[in-house]
This record gives structure tokens, C-alpha cells and sequence, in this order.
């Protein structure tokens, strides 16, 4: 599907929460979109093209579960979730990071794949660039390549996040739409 299609397809889909979860945040929620099997399914598809072979997709907690599954499934491959600190057992690679309001910590297995495997990592937004830089790290610790990074949203006008992301990996990076 062309960018100028896509874009319009989310943008359709796509509502708008002025002031949250607080004051002067304008929230844009997917729900929509993830409810529109069609639209999802696009997305999906649009959201792995183009970054040659892959192994698996990698979505982040917790939207990017969502567009990484469907990822996964429509171009037939597996997908490994990114988890927030403690909600995985036994043995795990962990990565902290810094938010505007404090830290936060991600998580994965470090056996899910095997040393070698090419992955794309899936969000919904690309703001500040800090969490798709742990899980960025956090692939490259567990010895996957990272052959891209996929959003839906970037926040381009706010954030500098892809310059961010640029900092730390060479990886393309992809959004569907900009703001």
C-alpha cells in the first residue's frame, strides 16, 4: 500500500484525547485501528515490508504486542514480546532507561531465538526514543540483528526520538505516520 494510503488509513482510524493522561498531552489512540481487521491487517503487512528477511518481530510492551503479533502472523513468522520488570520468569536480560518522570525497566528472554536471528522491532509511537533504545540494546546484548525498527505514530514535531535511535544503531527506522 502506497505511504499516502496508508497514512490516511490510520488517520482515519485513529482518535484524538486532548489533556491525556494529563494536562496538555493530546493522547492518539489506535483502538480503532486494532479493531478494524482490515486496517490491522494493512498495517500489519506495511509495518515488516522492506526490511528483507527477518526471524521474528519484537513488540513492545504493551500496543506493540498487538501490531507485533499481527506482524507476526501475516508475514508468517514468530513474534517476541518486550516485557516491563517482573513479569517474566526464570532467566532474563534487563534494560533500564530514562523517562521524563523517572526510570523504567524492559525485559526479554535471551533464549527465545537463536544467536544471528533478524529481527524488526514493533511499537505504536516513536516520541522520545528511549524505550525503542533499551529494547534496541536489549536485542543486541541477546545477540539478535536488528534489521529495523517499525511505528505507527512518530511524534516527529515534539520529539527528537529518531535522532535518538540514530545515536545508538544504524538500523532503519520506520514510521507510517508523522506528526
Amino acid at each position: 500500500m502506497p505511504d499516502t494510503q496508508i497514512s490516511t488509513l490510520i488517520r482515519s482510524r485513529l482518535t484524538e484525547t486532548p489533556d491525556f493522561p494529563s494536562p496538555g498531552i493530546l493522547f492518539r489512540d489506535l483502538s480503532g485501528l486494532f479493531a478494524d481487521g482490515a486496517a490491522l491487517r494493512a498495517v500489519a503487512d506495511e509495518l515488516i515490508e522492506g526490511f528483507g528477511p527477518i526471524d521474528a518481530v519484537v513488540g513492545v510492551e504493551a500496543r506493540g504486542f498487538v501490531l507485533g503479533a499481527a506482524a507476526a502472523v501475516a508475514g508468517g513468522l514468530g513474534m517476541l514480546a518486550v516485557r516491563k520488570a517482573g513479569k517474566l520468569p526464570g532467566e532474563v536480560l534487563a534494560e533500564s532507561y530514562e523517562l521524563e518522570y523517572g526510570t523504567a525497566t524492559l525485559e526479554v528472554h535471551p533464549d527465545s531465538l537463536p544467536r544471528g536471528a533478524r529481527v524488526v522491532i514493533v511499537d505504536d509511537v516513536l516520541a522520545t526514543g528511549g524505550t525503542l533504545t533499551a529494547t534496541l540494546r536489549l536485542m543486541e546484548r541477546a545477540g539478535w540483528e536488528v534489521a529495523g525498527i517499525a511505528v505507527v505514530i512518530e511524534l516527529s514535531s515534539e520529539f527528537d526520538g529518531r535522532g535518538v535511535l540514530a545515536a545508538s544503531t544504524d538500523a532503519p527506522v520506520k514510521a507510517l505516520v508523522s506528526f
